[in-house]
């Protein structure tokens, strides 16, 4: 494995990460859901799904091209 030379750009621009960073507040907000409850009325269940959704798209992102992500940056 190597580092990507442009890996800060990635990690600020890239939909991919956005999207994982969305799915895992999405998988903590399932678990928030029970001491939530009566203030939020969910039924369980329904940020898992969200989650699977988002992290599903997320990988879509991930091998699509960006722009000015597939190219490396200028020095």
């Amino acid at each position: 494995m190597t580092l990507l030379s442009n890996w800060r750009a990635v990690l600020t621009r890239a939909w991919s990460v956005r999207l994982i960073i969305i799915a895992a507040l999405l998988s903590g907000g399932e678990v928030a859901l029970p001491m939530l409850e009566g203030i939020i009325d969910l039924p369980s269940g329904v940020f898992a799904a969200a989650s699977g959704f988002v992290a599903a798209a997320a990988l879509l992102a991930r091998v699509v091209a960006q722009e000015g992500l597939s190219k490396e940056p200028k020095e």
